[in-house]
């Protein structure tokens, strides 16, 4: 299935590669590279490339592109969605996925690359399981390491394994059972000159992060959604208004040009979804629980 992963900074270098079946040239990349140099910005990179004998199928975060190698056909999807465990994987390992802690951490990197595939095929995608094959990089283990000449490699087979669902370990304690859930939204959004909108879209995600003792079921029920318009001053338009301040010795703009905005809301989700309640079932305890909300910018422009 894949051959081989290509790690490409916003500059055009290749700081990372790893093959899991025959060793793929770099020179596959200068398909890559004539695409990325026809694309106006990084995100309009076409995700699969046809080449005369391999697809290139690529996703960029974190201002990295990360380019996966194959030789036949497969699923796109299939194969995007694991580029983006790799990166989720990543960012659950060092806290951020970028290229110099990539660099920092190459030993680890490379160690749960060969764990998340299996000759080219998808094997554990799972942070619980890859976190009790391969610990996660600390600098008591850096030092251990390095004096003892041991490895990251667990010697445990993953209980996780042995788990009814293979993403959470067998036997989880907490001493503070709580659940935290943020609802984040991005607006997309281009605004004309005259305030009138062009395009929006709202799109959205909700993130968990669940310390609970045991193997609880829970259920998240929402508000029912209805939207109104607020009230509107009819003695006035409604507008915001801005400045743009330029640095000494800046070159001045157009006299129309475009704006790019980005901001972030606390505790508001514009689409309106509000959580109900948080319901838990097969344990006895009562747990914390938080809920979160944020809006923020995607791809807001202002044309003025």
């Amino acid at each position: 299935m894949i051959h081989s992963l290509f790690l490409i900074n916003s500059s055009g270098d290749i700081f990372l590669e790893k093959h899991w079946k025959s060793v793929v040239s770099r020179s596959v990349c200068d398909y890559f590279f004539e695409a990325q140099e026809r694309a106006t910005e990084a995100e309009n990179v076409p995700p699969v490339i046809p080449t005369p004998h391999h697809y290139l199928l690529s996703v960029y975060r974190h201002k990295i592109f990360f380019v996966a190698v194959i030789q036949t056909e497969v699923p796109p999807l299939f194969v995007i969605e694991f580029l983006h465990r790799v990166v989720d994987t990543f960012q659950d390992y060092f806290g951020v996925c970028s290229e110099p802690v990539i660099k920092d951490n190459v030993v680890v990197v490379y160690e749960v690359l060969e764990e998340m595939l299996d000759n080219g095929f998808p094997l554990a995608t799972e942070s619980n399981i890859l976190k009790e094959l391969i610990k996660p990089p600390t600098i008591l283990r850096t030092v251990v390491n390095t004096i003892t000449g041991s490895t990251n490699v667990g010697d445990q087979l993953p209980t996780g394994q042995l788990s009814v669902v293979p993403w959470r370990r067998t036997g989880v304690k907490y001493t503070n059972n709580e659940a935290y859930f943020d609802v984040i939204e991005e607006i997309d959004a281009i605004i004309d000159k005259s305030g009138s909108t062009i395009t929006a879209e709202i799109q959205g995600v909700i993130d968990a992060c669940v310390k609970l003792t045991g193997m609880p079921d829970l259920t998240l029920s929402f508000m029912m959604l209805s939207w109104d318009v607020g009230k509107i001053n009819p003695q006035k338009l409604p507008s915001l208004k801005g400045t743009m301040s330029l640095q000494a010795g800046a070159s001045k703009p157009d006299e129309n040009p475009t704006i790019n905005l980005q901001f972030k809301i606390q505790q508001l989700a514009i689409s309106g979804l509000k959580v109900n309640r948080l319901d838990m079932y097969g344990e006895k305890y009562k747990p914390f629980k938080g809920i979160k909300y944020m809006t923020k910018a995607g791809k807001f422009q202002v044309r003025t």
